[in-house]
C-alpha cells in the first residue's frame, strides 16, 4: 500500500510539473523551420512591451509597484494586445514568474524572457562596469551564473515561450550608452571583442540547456553585423534573433541567414516611428505602411510559403511611445520630436545628412495623461488596426500559398485603418 501511495504521489507531482510548462521546439523540414508549442505550429505575432508612465524613465520598474497597480496595468494593456492578435510579448528579466503566468492564464499571451547579457553594463565584484568586456574572466563567470539562475527560476513557468539573450550587444561594442546612435561599421578592434561576445553567448546557451530543454534559446543581434562570427561561434544557439531597421523591406536578411548561418530567424525588433521629421508632424500612415511591408515579408518567408522558409515570426517595436528615450533623464514630461539618428530606409522623411528617426514616437499606441498612481490610457494608432488585420492571417494554413498571402495583404487598406484610428 505504501508503495502504491508513493507512486500515486510521484505521478501527481510529475503531472503538475508537466502541466506548468509547455514543450517548445524548433522543427526543421524540407519546407523550412517552424516553432512548435506542444506539437502545434506557432507563428510569433509578437510585440515589444514595457510599461513606463509619462514622467518616468528606465529607473521605473513596474514589478516593484504595489500588486494592485501591476494587476491594473496588465488588465489595461493585455486586452488591447490580445484584441490585436498578439500572442507573445518580449519582456526583460525582472518580471516575476507569477506575472508571466498571470498574463498567459488570463489573456493567452506568451512571454519571451530577455536577459540583457551585459548590454547596459554589469556589476562585477561589487563594482559597476558600464561597458562590458566579454573576454574578461570575471564577466564570463557573472553572466554564466546569471543565466544558470535564470533557467532554474523560470524553467517550469506556464506561458514562457523562449529565452532571449542580449539586445544588440554587438552595437554595445561601439556605443557607450543606451541611447540609439547611427548603426556602426565593423573594424578590427570590434571584431576581436565580438568574438569573445559570441563565444560567451554560445556557452550561455549550453548552460541553459543543461537545466531547461523545453524552451529554445535565441540571441539578439543588431542586424547582420558579425554574421560570419555568429555562424562560427554560436552553433548551440537555437534561434537567430535580430533587430532590423531598414524601412519597408528587410532586404537580403532571409537569404543571407539561410546561406551563412542556417538557423531560423526571429525578428526581435523592427518597425517605424510615427513622426515625420520633414513636416514635423505625426505620420500614422507612414508607420502603418512600413509595418505592413515588414509583416508581409515575415509571413512570406515562413515555412511552406515558397520563399526562404526560415522565419518563425517577429516582435513589432513597440506597443506604446517612450517619452523618456530622447534625453533618457531630461524632459521626461515632454513628447520630444527631435530625431536622434538617420536612416535612409525610411524614405517618407529622410533627407541626406539629417536625422529622421524619432525614438519617442515608435508606439503602436500613443500615451494619454498619467494619473498619480502611474496609470494611463492608450490611444491606438493606424498601425494598431493594421496589425489586427495582419495577425488574423495564418501563414501555416493548409490552404495558404505565396499568391494567396500576397492577395490577402493587398486587401488590407491603410486608408481604412487610418479612419479607425481617427
Amino acid at each position: 500500500m505504501r508503495k502504491i501511495i508513493f507512486l500515486l504521489l510521484l505521478w501527481n507531482c510529475t503531472t503538475t510539473i508537466y502541466s506548468q510548462a509547455d514543450k517548445v521546439t524548433i522543427n526543421q523540414s524540407k519546407l523550412g523551420f517552424k516553432l512548435k508549442v506542444n506539437g502545434q505550429d506557432f507563428i510569433v505575432n509578437g510585440m515589444n512591451w514595457d510599461y513606463f508612465p509619462i514622467g518616468k524613465n528606465y529607473t521605473y520598474i513596474l514589478w516593484e509597484q504595489p500588486e494592485e497597480i501591476i494587476r491594473k496595468a496588465l488588465d489595461n494593456e493585455m486586452p488591447l494586445l490580445k484584441n490585436m492578435g498578439v500572442n507573445t510579448i518580449r519582456v526583460y528579466t525582472g518580471i516575476p514568474k507569477k506575472w508571466i503566468e498571470y498574463i498567459y492564464k488570463n489573456y493567452g499571451i506568451y512571454t519571451m524572457l530577455n536577459h540583457p547579457f551585459g548590454r547596459y553594463g554589469l556589476s562585477i565584484n561589487g563594482t559597476w562596469v558600464a561597458n562590458t568586456e566579454y573576454s574578461n574572466p570575471s564577466t564570463h563567470e557573472v553572466l554564466l551564473n546569471e543565466v544558470k539562475q535564470l533557467a532554474s527560476d523560470y524553467k517550469d513557468t506556464k506561458g514562457l515561450l523562449l529565452f532571449l539573450l542580449g539586445n544588440e550587444n554587438n552595437y554595445g561594442l561601439f556605443w557607450e550608452g543606451a541611447e540609439t546612435e547611427n548603426i556602426p561599421v565593423q573594424d578590427r578592434k570590434s571584431t576581436a571583442r565580438a568574438q569573445a561576445l559570441y563565444q560567451l553567448f554560445n556557452e550561455a546557451a549550453v548552460v541553459i540547456k543543461t537545466i531547461d530543454n523545453s524552451h529554445p534559446i535565441a540571441i539578439c543581434n543588431g542586424d547582420l553585423l558579425f554574421l560570419d562570427l555568429i555562424a562560427k561561434d554560436c552553433p548551440d544557439v537555437d534561434v537567430f534573433g535580430i533587430n532590423v531597421y531598414r524601412g519597408i523591406s528587410f532586404g537580403d536578411v532571409f537569404e543571407r541567414v539561410k546561406k551563412e548561418y542556417g538557423k531560423p530567424i526571429l525578428f526581435t525588433e523592427f518597425g517605424s516611428d510615427a513622426f515625420n521629421a520633414i513636416t514635423n508632424k505625426e505620420d500614422q500612415k507612414a508607420q502603418a505602411t512600413i509595418l505592413k511591408g515588414n509583416w508581409q515579408e515575415i509571413y512570406e518567408n515562413a515555412a511552406g510559403i515558397g520563399k526562404s522558409g526560415n522565419c518563425i515570426g517577429g516582435f513589432t517595436f513597440q506597443f506604446s511611445d517612450g517619452w523618456w528615450k530622447m534625453g533618457q533623464t531630461t524632459n521626461l514630461d515632454i513628447h520630444d520630436s527631435s530625431a536622434s539618428w538617420g536612416n535612409g530606409g525610411y524614405v517618407f522623411d529622410f533627407e541626406k545628412g539629417k536625422n529622421n528617426m524619432n525614438e519617442e514616437w515608435f508606439g503602436i499606441c500613443a500615451k494619454g495623461p498619467t494619473t498619480e498612481n502611474g496609470m494611463y490610457q492608450l490611444k491606438p494608432r493606424s498601425a494598431y488596426y493594421l496589425l489586427k488585420k495582419v495577425h488574423q492571417l495564418n501563414p501555416y494554413s493548409n490552404s495558404n500559398s505565396l499568391k494567396k498571402l500576397q492577395n490577402s495583404f493587398k486587401k488590407i487598406k491603410i486608408i481604412e485603418t487610418s479612419k479607425k484610428a481617427e
